[in-house]
């Protein structure tokens, strides 16, 4: 390091080690030293501002400053952080805010932690998630849901259930196989209807005063297939029913464009699911399409339901709808490939990636289970709590 450079380390160094009262006196004594442009030189020396360096100079001329013990006038001093940046943060949540018109005091916005922090340092302003969460607590902001946190009913089996999932995922999370979490999402309705959740818009978006049924002009089902251990999903948008044979459709479709080249040496594949609905795991109607289904793809397929009231836990619940649900929010869905495309472009900060396609399949309800089913079919149930637990094998 040359003479000059080190000089300058010390200076800063100097500089830094001294109280803020201080701090412009010694800038202001350099500017001095250095003449016309001294102010400016220094300025960007010691990273400070030209207004300070002048206030040094004033200091100096001034016998009553000179001889004050005080660093800062009573309050006085610079903003804090918070204070600094509290309008631009204002300003970024102005389209992402809602209220109880009933208590103007009570507020709340649609933007995550993560969200804010990411449209700050797009206005060149980097803030921790602390930062942000003073900035909300400073201007009032309350952020809040219903919590589904009371059961309302509690399986005798809940447990040991939990248990045997846990040692199945286990099992195939050392092995070559894969592991998915399996379900329908909330059906949406396709015309000008309202719609929960806020967009940013530079105009009112109008739609029905009512949101009947009648007033739709479709639907969309979307049966989801989440991939624990490539955090990826499908969903399979139906528009007529939820039906056992949708639920085992997605898992082929899923097989066939995303986990057949993720799996090449797979023989088998565990399928988390909750116990009702159309995956219900009382359904004989739902294992003859499994069975159908593994006959197909060539795969067993180890079945393994959540007890009732647990459904939250299937890994689905929170790994994928709450960010769908999020990609849906306040847009009117016009048109069942609008909904596609939307679900489509579900990400988060963790990588999770979906795929959606259409089915254009008609599928009905009020099928029946065809006799030959419980004579061929190729399923075996476990000793303990087998309704819940069984593999279906595949036939050559």
């Amino acid at each position: 390091m040359d003479t000059e450079n080190k000089t300058k380390q010390n200076m800063i160094s100097f500089f830094n080690s001294l109280s803020e009262k201080d701090r412009r006196r010694y800038a202001a004594i350099e500017a001095q030293k250095l003449g016309y442009g001294g102010i400016t030189s220094i300025a960007v020396l010691f990273n400070c501002d030209e207004k300070t360096i002048r206030k040094g100079l004033s200091e100096l001329d001034d016998e009553y400053a000179m001889n004050k013990d005080s660093i800062r006038n009573p309050g006085g001093g610079r903003k804090s952080e918070i204070e600094s940046i509290n309008e631009i943060f204002l300003e970024v949540l102005s389209n992402h805010t809602a209220g109880n018109p009933m208590k103007d005091n009570v507020k709340w916005t649609n933007l995550s932690k993560a969200e804010i922090i990411t449209k700050m340092a797009k206005r060149g302003i980097k803030i921790s998630k602390n930062i942000v969460r003073k900035l909300l607590k400073k201007n009032k902001f309350v952020k809040r849901k219903l919590q589904k946190s009371t059961a309302t009913m509690q399986h005798k089996d809940r447990d040991q259930q939990f248990k045997k999932i846990f040692k199945a995922k286990k099992e195939y999370e050392s092995s070559n196989n894969p592991i998915i979490s399996i379900d329908t999402k909330k059906t949406e309705k396709i015309g000008n209807l309202y719609r929960d959740g806020k967009v940013e818009c530079v105009e009112p978006i109008n739609v029905y005063d009512h949101d009947f049924p009648s007033l739709a002009i479709g639907k969309i089902i979307p049966y989801t297939v989440y991939d624990i251990k490539n955090n990826e999903a499908l969903v399979c948008i139906g528009t007529t029913f939820d039906t056992s044979e949708l639920a085992c459709d997605a898992i082929k479709l899923w097989w066939n464009k995303l986990g057949k080249s993720k799996y090449p040496q797979a023989t088998s594949v565990l399928c988390l699911a909750d116990g009702g609905g159309s995956n219900s795991s009382k359904s004989n109607l739902f294992k003859s399409d499994l069975q159908n289904l593994s006959n197909e793809i060539n795969l067993d397929i180890r079945m393994a339901h959540y007890p009732p009231g647990t459904s939250k836990w299937n890994p689905i619940e929170h790994k994928v709808f709450p960010h769908i649900t999020r990609s849906l929010s306040g847009v009117v869905l016009k048109s069942i490939n609008l909904a596609k495309e939307l679900i489509a472009k579900t990400t988060t900060t963790t990588g999770l990636k979906v795929a959606a396609i259409i089915s254009k399949k008609i599928y009905e309800k009020g099928r029946s289970v065809l006799d030959n089913f419980y004579i061929d079919a190729n399923i075996i149930y476990d000793n303990t709590l087998g309704n819940w637990n069984y593999m279906v094998f595949h036939k050559a």
